[in-house]
């Protein structure tokens, strides 16, 4: 029988991929994790790791036990929610991600819902863009993670995660103040506030530029949508906009529609396989979706 906690410390390495990224997350020095893992290749008798420069990867032999040891994790996690389910009161820690958008216009009324149902459930909130809360969520750092898709722009989902639809969020272009652009392409050659492109939101915004037969001319930077909002009011930039922004408030900036089939992003929630039956999954759930309530501009 192999040993589990060494099974996870194998899985952790796959997931995060370097010894030291391993001791971090799990408060262990890299010694301590390098021992664990050459007595799990004893017990297993076969190589498991090999040098690759100044790292280490899995071998195929290796990868096999992954495999394995995520389905047994999975089996550990459908028990756990079994035995929550058993019990009277929902205690506990819920640990959640989400984007900032998400994080405020959404988790507040969640957190007011859950704490009136569920005094007892203990919840943890991480601001973090779904391009580092998904990897993480399989490597456990999270139980739930607020995500999002842009039109056009469908990322695969890591394996391993199961998710639910949450709501759709409409998009638009913020024209700067000042200017009287009826459509995206009247702002070519404006500058323009958009997130990094190699977020999401920023490919998205770049393509979509791209097909309206302009290179936009990006001069500032930020996953801040806020800060994206406060520069269109002041004329610096144009922007696009979601209408999760506003939280309920009315716009401060002159809002166009974007072009057919660009026009929202879809919002969801993911956790791991296994989890979704856990009561704080389920009420957590419940709650997001009745924050979510329609709001027209």
């Amino acid at each position: 029988m192999f040993d589990l906690h060494r099974l996870r410390l194998l899985r952790e390495l796959k997931h995060r991929g370097t010894l030291a990224a391993v001791a971090t997350a799990l408060s262990y020095s890299p010694s301590s994790v390098s021992q664990q893992l050459s007595l799990l290749e004893t017990e297993v008798g076969v190589p498991l790791l090999e040098p690759v420069g100044r790292r280490v990867r899995l071998t195929e032999q290796a990868e096999i036990l992954v495999a394995h040891t995520e389905a047994v994790l999975e089996r550990l996690e459908q028990a756990e929610s079994d035995i929550a389910t058993s019990l009277t009161h929902l205690t506990g820690t819920l640990r959640v991600a989400a984007f900032q958008t998400a994080a405020l216009a959404l988790v507040p009324t969640a957190l007011t819902l859950l704490r009136d149902a569920h005094p007892r459930l203990r919840v943890h909130l991480t601001q973090a863009e779904p391009e580092r809360a998904l990897p993480a969520l399989l490597a456990r750092d999270f139980d739930l993670v607020i995500a999002e898709e842009y039109p056009g722009n469908p990322n695969p989902l890591p394996d391993g995660l199961e998710v639910e639809d949450l709501c759709d969020d409409p998009l638009r272009l913020a024209v700067p103040a000042g200017m009287d652009a009826a459509d995206l392409r009247a702002l070519a050659g404006h500058p323009f506030a958009m997130e990094p492109p190699d977020t999401a939101a920023g490919h998205w915004a770049m393509r979509l530029c791209r097909d309206a037969g302009f290179e936009p001319d990006v001069r500032f930077e930020s996953t801040d949508l806020l800060l994206h909002v406060r520069l269109a009011e002041q004329g610096h930039a144009a922007a696009l906009l979601p209408d999760l922004v506003w939280n309920g408030r009315p716009p401060t900036v002159t809002l166009r529609p974007l072009p057919s089939g660009h026009r929202a992003r879809r919002l969801f929630t993911a956790v791991r396989r296994g989890r979704s039956r856990h009561p704080a999954i389920r009420a957590c759930r419940q709650a997001l979706r009745r924050a979510t309530a329609p709001t027209s501009l």
